[in-house]
């Protein structure tokens, strides 16, 4: 993330303040090595089993995992009519992932004759993540997606003042916020549970993952306001100190650290 997005090298619009030029496309690729095995199942099959994965990076994207054909069991693939043009890397061709009576309907991609500029791509293929039913990094399953190796979390414990105000009701108030700092994105300030009017929230149904901090449960107005705070009941060790913490985010709520209104 820390490559393609925000001010990475390789984002559209990289910071000027640097003492050299990236030559090349605004739509900048790299083709990188993944550190560990992966592997991908569907209807209790293995679909795929690699130790050979390489995450492509590309511009305003996410990285995605592109693994080698042979890594993929190519008897539980079917081509499909499906095809996609990208101009950065060529024409695309699709497969399903057929096991029995179950189905993922072009779950599966690659490029047979990708661009000059993308030539590294020929032999490889890609899933859509959400159509395999697990994904394992090693042996811990992960959801969402892999974790980029140029990503990171660094959290914080601070004195900073931190007010979070919907209108002029104060929703919480602490001088001891725990900061986390992520690749890519503001700085969120986490604050303990005893410094948030938890009598103004309530507990919502929506949940999301983060596969560098883990489940995140959220927290609503009382008023029908929805998911105006989150927190991480069992965090992952990057974000270990998160754990007993709320942080709030949303266009109904404003958070103010010393008094000065910060991007939530």
């Amino acid at each position: 993330m820390t490559l393609t997005l925000s001010d990475g090298p390789l984002a559209a619009d990289p910071p000027a303040s640097v003492n050299y030029t990236v030559d090349g496309p605004a739509h900048k690729i790299l083709f990188a090595n993944f550190p560990r095995r992966v592997r991908a199942t569907f209807a209790d099959e293995v679909v795929l089993d690699t130790t050979r994965g390489r995450l492509l990076h590309e511009s305003n994207l996410l990285p995605v995992l592109y693994v080698p054909t042979e890594d993929v069991r190519q008897a539980l693939l079917q081509a499909t009519d499906h095809s996609t043009h990208c101009p950065f890397k060529g024409d695309a061709s699709y497969w399903s992932v057929v096991v029995g009576d179950r189905t993922a309907d072009d779950a599966v991609w690659g490029y047979p004759e990708p661009n000059g500029d993308a030539g590294w791509l020929a032999g490889y293929m890609a899933f859509y993540w959400d159509r395999m039913d697990a994904w394992f990094d090693e042996d811990e399953q992960v959801h969402g997606h892999l974790r980029d190796p140029y990503h990171r979390i660094d959290t914080r414990r601070s004195s900073r003042r931190v007010v979070v105000r919907r209108g002029d009701e104060v929703l919480a108030e602490s001088s001891r916020p725990i900061v986390v700092s992520e690749t890519g994105l503001p700085n969120r300030f986490y604050l303990p549970v005893a410094d948030v009017r938890t009598d103004l929230l309530t507990s919502s149904t929506s949940q999301s993952h983060c596969p560098y901090k883990g489940w995140a449960t959220y927290w609503s107005l009382r008023d029908g306001t929805a998911d105006v705070a989150w927190s991480y009941e069992e965090p992952f060790t990057d974000a270990a100190q998160t754990a007993g913490h709320l942080c709030f985010s949303g266009d109904d709520v404003v958070t103010e650290v010393d008094g000065q209104v910060v991007d939530s």
